[in-house]
């Protein structure tokens, strides 16, 4: 089945699959950089106190 195109009727061009390969490789590595980013953050926020307890307690 035919359909159409902004080139007119056919398949895409070999740009426009590069273009879609490159967005679907793109999303995935952006979307888990920020994951991956954001539970390291959350990590460091979370045992902060443990850390400054244990530089405290060293410091006597």
């Amino acid at each position: 089945m035919q359909y159409m195109t902004v080139h007119g009727i056919g398949g895409s061009t070999g740009i426009e699959q590069v273009i879609g390969f490159l967005l679907a490789i793109t999303v995935p590595i952006v979307v888990g950089g920020a994951l991956i980013f954001s539970l390291v953050g959350l990590t460091m926020w979370a045992t902060a106190p443990i850390r400054r307890r244990r530089r405290a307690r060293s410091g006597d």
